[in-house]
């Protein structure tokens, strides 16, 4: 049998788009327990059923693999905080996290679009991950968009549809690493690194395609900023992104982040919100902004 790129097969695998999920259980203390996944998916409506599957590298592994119950929290649109808690977050996951207790005291997140309490109908071993099944017990719903997972980055549905109806619109990408700030200069004044000529849909992938173009290999995360500018009579929308601090490409430079504020910026709204931004990197509690260059709303992502 042909051996196959275990990088590549992963990589073809994450192309498949997902929601974001935190699955919770308790273990033999009592104590709470959770991971991120996106390998969930509903089974059955009669009897109801869905399936999650915990990989065997997880801590928690053997607490899911032999658990009588467990629940499961379908992420809202926001939340990639609480995503990330979950996957990769070493000390008390729940201390950070607000949540409650649902039927059998199983943990829920707030927030979630929907929570399912289960008890295990099946725990099937299966190469390095467990297929567990669960018997639907108790659910509840809320409307709203989910977080989405797609090529190791998150979106947002809601927020690229709301995106996708101004047009024209100029994609950004506010690239750190570390304590700074990857540039652009346009004579005395600087601006995030821009894609212009975006059109409807698929922001994401063009800045993404412009990012390598420009040989800037970074990982694009959540939507910062959208905002109107009336003397241009342009849509910006600029993204979180994160990237190794590599040599800067041709008329770009690293810039501290302390130093934003007291730069010239290509215009006030981007002055605005690089001035933001420098504000939320010291506590690292990133919000978005939607509205104009001068007036608009404050969202958190939590």
């Amino acid at each position: 049998m042909t051996s196959l790129d275990l990088r590549a097969l992963r990589d073809a695998f994450g192309s498949f788009m997902t929601g974001v999920t935190v699955v919770t259980a308790r273990d033999r203390t009592g104590a709470p327990v959770g991971f991120t996944a996106n390998s969930f998916s509903s089974v059955s409506l009669d009897p109801p059923m869905l399936l999650v599957c915990p990989g065997k590298f997880l801590s928690s592994y053997e607490v899911f693999a032999e658990c009588s119950h467990f629940a499961v929290n379908i992420l809202a649109e926001g939340q990639q905080e609480v995503s990330n808690t979950f996957a990769g977050y070493k000390g008390d996951r729940f201390a950070k996290v607000a949540h409650k207790n649902g039927v059998l005291d199983l943990p829920l997140i707030d927030g979630a679009l929907a929570q399912f309490c289960c008890e295990t109908h099946q725990a099937i071993p299966t190469g390095d991950h467990t297929v567990l099944i669960g018997r639907v017990l108790e659910f509840s719903h809320t409307a709203g968009d989910g977080l989405g997972y797609v090529g190791g980055s998150y979106f947002s549905l809601g927020l690229e549809r709301e995106m996708d109806a101004k047009v024209p619109t100029v994609c950004g990408a506010i690239i750190s690493s570390g304590d700074k700030v990857l540039l652009e200069r346009e004579g005395d004044t600087f601006r995030p690194v821009q894609i212009s000529g975006a059109e409807r849909g698929g922001q994401r992938n063009r800045l993404a395609q412009g990012l390598f173009k420009r040989g800037i290999h970074a990982r694009i995360e959540q939507v910062y900023s959208s905002f109107n500018d009336a003397e241009s009579k342009l849509h910006y929308t600029f993204f979180l992104t994160l990237a190794d601090q590599h040599p800067a490409p041709e008329q770009t430079e690293w810039v501290s982040v302390a130093d934003l504020p007291d730069l010239t910026f290509a215009s006030k709204g981007i002055h605005h919100m690089m001035s933001r931004f420098a504000r939320e990197a010291q506590t690292g509690d990133f919000a978005l902004y939607l509205g104009d260059a001068e007036r608009g709303d404050i969202h958190n992502f939590r």
